[in-house]
């Protein structure tokens, strides 16, 4: 299948509309019209319902348009690369969070270097989960990163396995304890086990403050705003006087992980996850 016809039906699937998606795509709408048929007929099924007045998707097109995305998203991805490849001075990617990296990224690089494969390695610093997407758009080679993530066309290994803290204004209640649980803190939907509740808390603190960094949310920690989870080696790094860091018996685990695109290839790839897991001994 070409990549073309799947690019309409994408347009056409999030707009659900003929006319803006033609607008969007640079094109008339008769000709987009008779390519999502032919698409359709092709593959022998309906993908969108129309009436006058409306476009929906069928069941079908709804997978389709999540398997279009990921299609698509991957075609332009080996392009990036490719481009990065040809170029004199190739270097491999490593997409990693300023305090993401469990304290291993100093480890993993040296042993990364002894490698025969090893190339030179440039550090992308990212924002709150922003590492998938550059490995998905072919703008990093490899991630550091913590679950939970979303692992659709990738492929990744566990580096380290370590406790999540909570993280509380110095002067709460709670901070004269020991140790907290879950049910203590009375985070919304965060349950014992549970990554996609906790995935879903910690996403949505981020998009609510609009936090770029770990700075900006200890401050605001700080000031009494927020109570939230951090994987414990990024609260022995951080100390703040405002800030008390306390045990969670029953949170997740955090995991670290190093994650790259499945279809990748490469060999100096390949080296830098041996060393990654190889970073704990």
């Amino acid at each position: 299948m070409e990549s073309r016809p799947l690019r309409y039906f994408v347009a056409v699937a999030e707009e659900l509309n003929f006319a803006r998606a033609a607008d969007r795509l640079g094109i008339s709408a008769p000709p987009l019209s008779r390519a999502i048929r032919k698409l359709e007929a092709d593959l022998g099924v309906t993908l969108l319902e129309r009436t006058t007045h409306s476009v929906a998707l069928t069941p079908a097109g709804r997978v389709l348009l999540t398997e279009a995305r990921a299609a698509l998203d991957a075609l332009h991805a080996a392009g990036r690369r490719a481009q990065r490849a040809s170029s004199p001075d190739a270097k491999l990617v490593l997409a990693v969070k300023a305090d993401g990296d469990g304290g291993l990224l100093e480890t993993i690089l040296t042993s990364f270097a002894a490698d025969p494969a090893a190339l030179p390695v440039s550090i992308r610093l990212s924002g709150w989960g922003e590492q998938v997407r550059l490995l998905r758009q072919g703008e990093a080679d490899a991630a550091l990163l913590y679950d939970p993530f979303d692992r659709t066309g990738l492929d990744a290994e566990p580096i380290f396995v370590e406790p999540r803290s909570a993280v509380l204004p110095a002067a709460h209640p709670l901070a004269a304890r020991d140790r907290l649980s879950l049910a203590d803190l009375a985070l919304p939907g965060v349950e014992p086990g549970d990554l996609v509740g906790l995935g879903r808390f910690l996403d949505s603190t981020v998009e609510q403050h609009g936090f770029i960094d770990l700075a900006q949310l200890l401050a605001r920690v700080e000031l009494g705003d927020l109570v939230t989870l951090l994987p414990q080696s990024v609260t022995y790094r951080y100390p703040r006087p405002g800030v008390a860091y306390r045990p969670v018996l029953d949170a997740p685990p955090a995991t670290l992980w190093i994650a790259w695109p499945q279809q990748s290839c490469s060999m100096a790839t390949a080296a830098l996850v041996r060393a990654a897991a190889s970073a704990v001994g």
